[in-house]
C-alpha cells in the first residue's frame, strides 16, 4: 500500500504543548518508523514537536497552513517551516485549514489540544474519520472520553484510546489496513498495470 497519511492534532501553545513536547516528538517518530506520512496545521506546540519527530526519523511531514503563501506563513503568522517537506498554503484561515487537514487524513491522532483541536477532532468525527487519543497528555485528549460520553455520541463511532506513543500508532495503522483491505488488490493491479508513453 502507499503512505498513509495520518494527522496529528494538538495544542500549539500553553500547559498541555509544554507538558507533552516529548509524547508528541515520539508519535511523530513512530509514524515516520512506520514508514507513513505525517500531516499536522503546520503550526507550534504539540503539532511541531511530532513534525520534529518525523523528520528527525526520517520522515515525511506535510504541514497544512492557514495562509496563502510563504510570506503570510512566516510574517503574518509566524508559523514554523523547518520541520516540513511540504507546506500545503491552504489560504483557509485556521477554521477552514483544520477542515482540509482533517479531510486529508486516513486518521487523527489527538495528543493534549484546547479549542483549535476540539475543532478538528468534532470535524474527524462528524467526517465519519478514525480517530486515536493519547490518554495522559493533558488538554483535550483526557477530557475526550468524558465528552463522547456526556454528549451520547452515537455508539457506532469508535475511538481508539492508548497511553503508549508507539502502541498507538501501530493501532492506528492496523486500523487503516483493515478499512482499506479491501482495495488493496485494486491498487496492486493498477500498479501493475503498464502505461502507454504519453497517457498521463
Amino acid at each position: 500500500m502507499s503512505k498513509y497519511q495520518i494527522c496529528v492534532s494538538g495544542a500549539h501553545a500553553g500547559a498541555s504543548a509544554e507538558s507533552s513536547s516529548l509524547l508528541a516528538y515520539a508519535v511523530g517518530a513512530a509514524i515516520a518508523k512506520s514508514g507513513h506520512t505525517l500531516l499536522t496545521g503546520a503550526t507550534t506546540g504539540l503539532p511541531q514537536y511530532a513534525a520534529r519527530g518525523a523528520k528527525d526519523n526520517g520522515g515525511l511531514s506535510v504541514g497544512y497552513s492557514p495562509a496563502a503563501n510563504y510570506k503570510e506563513h512566516v510574517r503574518s503568522y509566524r508559523l514554523p517551516v523547518k520541520e516540513f517537506d511540504y507546506i500545503n498554503f491552504t489560504n483557509m484561515d485556521y477554521v477552514g485549514r483544520d477542515v482540509y487537514l482533517v479531510r486529508s487524513s486516513d486518521a487523527v491522532i489527538n495528543i493534549g489540544g484546547s479549542i483549535g483541536s476540539m475543532h478538528e477532532f468534532s470535524t474527524a468525527v462528524v467526517g465519519h474519520k478514525f480517530c486515536a487519543v493519547l490518554l495522559g497528555s493533558g488538554g483535550l485528549a483526557d477530557f475526550i472520553p468524558t465528552v463522547m460520553e456526556r454528549l451520547q455520541v452515537d455508539k457506532s463511532i469508535k475511538i481508539l484510546y492508548d497511553t503508549d506513543p508507539d502502541r498507538i500508532v501501530k493501532q492506528v495503522i492496523e486500523h487503516i489496513d483493515k478499512a482499506y483491505a479491501d482495495i488493496k488488490d485494486e491498487i496492486s493491479s493498477l500498479e501493475k498495470r503498464p502505461r502507454k508513453l504519453g497517457s498521463g
